[in-house]
């Protein structure tokens, strides 16, 4: 007698509840896909998302497939929007600060302190060290 033979559970239901559970993961991905697009959408009225929403809770396989149909291209536009708009907002605002007060220039800064005697040797040590660090 065999080990797959002796247990309750045989390989075959293995791999088909493993196919379930996999088929629900992305049927609720799926889901909160169409949703996350459809809630921030701006050129559709408060009425059309009510009966996207509608349509989706009562008739979910036809109502997800609908918007899939319907919008599929749209919603892909949209998201490549949304990141490029992400990608210029960090370009913008987070990058400059960053790069202004990184280590390198704090080192710089320090150095011209010393070279202009505004600070002494230990002082430019400490100061670069403190670069260093953060």
């Amino acid at each position: 007698m065999n080990l797959a033979q002796s247990s309750g559970y045989p390989m075959l239901d293995v791999l088909w509840t493993m196919l379930i559970v996999f088929a629900w993961i992305i049927w609720f991905w799926l889901l909160i896909t169409v949703f996350a697009d459809l809630f921030r959408r701006h050129d559709i009225s408060g009425w059309g998302k009510a009966g996207w929403t509608v349509l989706v809770i009562l008739l979910p396989f036809v109502g997800v497939l609908a918007y899939l149909i319907a919008e599929g291209s749209a919603m892909a536009v949209r998201r490549e929007v949304a990141a490029q708009e992400t990608g210029m907002w960090h370009n913008h605002s987070a990058r400059p600060v960053s790069a202004a007060d990184g280590p390198a220039e704090q080192i710089a800064k320090a150095k011209h302190l010393l070279d202009s005697g505004a600070i002494t040797r230990a002082e430019y040590e400490t100061l670069k060290h403190k670069a260093l660090m953060s």
